[in-house]
């Protein structure tokens, strides 16, 4: 059992607190290193017991929490948390399949990350979690309008509003909205694959080239809807809203 420690360099003055739960040693030092790296308090637990007292003892901002532990493992200790409240949870398991990653986010998992990973990706996906925790109540309330479309955040409805006035309403999965609505609040500005996928694909997916595919299927949608050339790829960075005829 680990107590917290000191951030290297606060973002605030109330630096959020991460609980790492893992029993690999040196894969919970690499983790914390770079959480305290980016201005987070951390606390370590080695077994999934010792992870239900610290939460109880520290009440963290989020934690991180291996499925395969000694004494308890992360489903039994998940299934308690939930029973306690809503603390933050993101899984880490080696285990790369569906039914793995459906029986968390069942349970009650904020996001799912599969070993090996990249420090800095679970970094980047605490920091979504927690914004996505704290200020749950805060959607955009205004539409949003760029490039011949009209973006309704509350509705997750996006339609392409011609010249006349009139609109035709997009048929959009929930991915493709999110993409879409989260380059339409920075247009112009060019979004890195990781970025558009810790904000916009929250739900366990770890593989940037799924982002190439929700985008691909986007783009399809817009031309074959009149706006050609407003979704484009910036080579070697990811991708942009605007341009275009």
């Amino acid at each position: 059992m680990r107590t917290p420690s000191a951030p290297q360099n606060n973002e605030s003055d109330h630096p959020s607190l991460i609980l790492v739960v893992e029993d690999e040693e040196e894969i919970a030092q690499i983790v914390m290193a770079y959480l305290s790296r980016a201005g987070m308090r951390v606390a370590h637990a080695a077994d999934g017991r010792n992870a239900l007292a610290m939460h109880l003892m520290l009440k963290p901002d989020l934690i991180l929490l291996d499925v395969q532990l000694p004494e308890l493992d992360g489903w039994a200790v998940l299934a308690q948390l939930r029973q306690r409240g809503d603390t933050a949870v993101i899984m880490l398991t080696a285990m790369d399949q569906d039914i793995d990653k459906l029986t968390g986010l069942r349970i009650g998992a904020d996001d799912y990350v599969v070993k090996p990973f990249n420090p800095a990706e679970v970094v980047a996906r605490v920091q979504a979690v927690l914004r996505r925790t704290r200020h749950p109540a805060t959607p955009i309330h205004k539409l949003l309008r760029v490039e011949g479309m009209e973006i309704d955040a509350e509705e997750h409805q996006a339609s392409v509003v011609e010249p006349d006035g009139s609109r035709q309403v997009l048929s959009l999965t929930l991915t493709e909205f999110r993409l879409l609505a989260h380059m339409a609040r920075a247009p112009k500005r060019v979004f890195s694959r990781g970025e558009l996928l810790v904000s916009c694909l929250p739900e366990g997916e770890t593989m940037e080239r799924t982002v190439d595919s929700h985008v691909s299927k986007l783009r399809k949608k817009l031309e074959a809807s009149g706006l050609q050339g407003k979704l484009e790829s910036v080579r070697g960075v990811g991708y942009r809203l605007g341009g275009g005829a």
